[in-house]
């Protein structure tokens, strides 16, 4: 099964080596039929703390890097990151 990526603002990059990514989505409710937004966050790992608040970053599911981390950051404003460094916060 492929590995899920989402795409989110940063919130927070308050913490070493970690920030917090808002993901929003659309659902249609299941009555009234309209549209609304549906939000959550997720703690992402970003290796180098290159990430700053406001920036639009793509994740991905990978192991528990800890009790609430299991996203790497793979993309910031649309540059992916370098391999190199992803490859060293999988090891």
């Amino acid at each position: 099964m492929p590995k899920r990526v989402l795409t989110g603002r940063v919130v927070s990059d308050k913490m070493d080596k970690t920030i917090t990514v808002l993901i929003e989505r659309r659902v249609m409710h299941p009555l009234y039929k309209k549209f609304i937004r549906r939000s959550k966050k997720y703690a992402a790992h970003d290796e180098l703390n290159l990430c700053k608040e406001g920036d639009l970053v793509s994740i991905e599911e990978c192991p528990p890097l800890s009790k609430r981390k299991a996203w790497i950051v793979i993309a910031r404003n649309g540059e992916t990151l370098a391999a190199e460094a992803l490859e060293g916060a999988s090891a």
